[in-house]
């Protein structure tokens, strides 16, 4: 035993090997035998160190992935992203109707909205509907769940807009200027298929910001869909569009080869860096426009 195990030493294998060899072909086995079963002891012991230092290197690369990963900065923005948010400003009679089918003040239309939003981690969320929806739906003003506006009442996020009865007469303030006046005093976002077209006549910069902060939508059954693409195909993504700052890199179209002499305006399938988030009217529309 003890010349085998001086062999197998001076051949820079253990004892332990020596032993396991020994175990499996006995202490009458011969010293050929024994180093070809040690050799194979040998390659094999050698494949698994391999094969626990690829494990140990892939963890290690793993944890330093997810070090970097939590010491990122947009991953710091991901998690804080409920402040990149903008407020968001619901036009509720606008949402109602539009879920009714324009015959029905349909107040769950307004929580589907409102949920939307809360699931996107927007915090601040109003919603403006008159007051006088508090009142007994009729045959020529239906109302539907009306519980619905007492419940986000409760929970703040919808207000009602004043209204009261003068000799039997319903006077009512104009809900349109709350929204817009609020949207605007906040930098948020209105919800709404209105153009407000009225208000945005009385103030230029109510103008400007309704032509680039409203969010018009769509119902399909009982699905919220607001577009993708809310200032167009040239415009900023919906993710952008209702955050402070953009996170996710905006997608880069060629330029227009024609630049500012391009006359196709809103049709030119390329994008004009000049035009910005302006309408991209055609050069004769903007000839129009000048003369008036």
């Amino acid at each position: 035993y003890q010349t085998k195990l001086e062999f197998a030493l001076k051949l820079g294998y253990s004892e332990e090997q020596v032993q396991l060899v020994l175990n499996k072909l006995g202490t009458d086995a011969l010293i050929n035998d024994i180093l070809g079963e040690l050799v194979k002891l040998g390659n094999k012991t050698e494949t698994d160190q391999t094969v626990t230092n690829a494990n140990t290197s892939v963890m290690r690369e793993t944890s330093s992935i997810e070090s970097q990963r939590s010491e990122s900065p947009l991953q710091e923005d991901v998690t804080e992203d409920g402040d990149n948010l903008r407020p968001i400003v619901i036009d509720g009679s606008n949402v109602a109707m539009s879920h009714g089918n324009k015959e029905v003040f349909s107040c769950r239309g307004i929580k589907l909205a409102v949920d939307w939003f809360l699931e996107r981690g927007h915090k601040d969320v109003t919603v403006f509907v008159p007051a006088w929806r508090k009142e007994q739906s009729r045959p020529d003003a239906l109302i539907t769940d009306q519980e619905i506006l007492r419940k986000l009442e409760k929970e703040k996020i919808l207000v009602f807009t004043p209204s009261r009865r003068v000799q039997g007469r319903r006077v009512v303030c104009y809900d349109d200027r709350f929204i817009v006046k609020l949207a605007f005093e906040s930098d948020g976002i209105i919800v709404s298929n209105d153009n407000y077209r009225d208000l945005a006549n009385e103030k230029p910069e109510w103008k400007k910001f309704i032509d680039e902060r409203l969010l018009m939508y769509s119902f399909v059954n009982d699905k919220f869909m607001p577009p993708d693409d809310p200032l167009g195909r040239h415009g900023p993504s919906l993710d952008n569009f209702l955050r402070k700052k953009p996170i996710v890199p905006e997608h880069k179209k060629q330029p227009c080869p024609y630049g500012k002499k391009c006359t196709y305006g809103h049709k030119c399938k390329y994008y004009h860096p000049e035009r910005g988030n302006q309408p991209q009217r055609s050069v004769a529309d903007e000839l129009r426009a000048m003369s008036r």
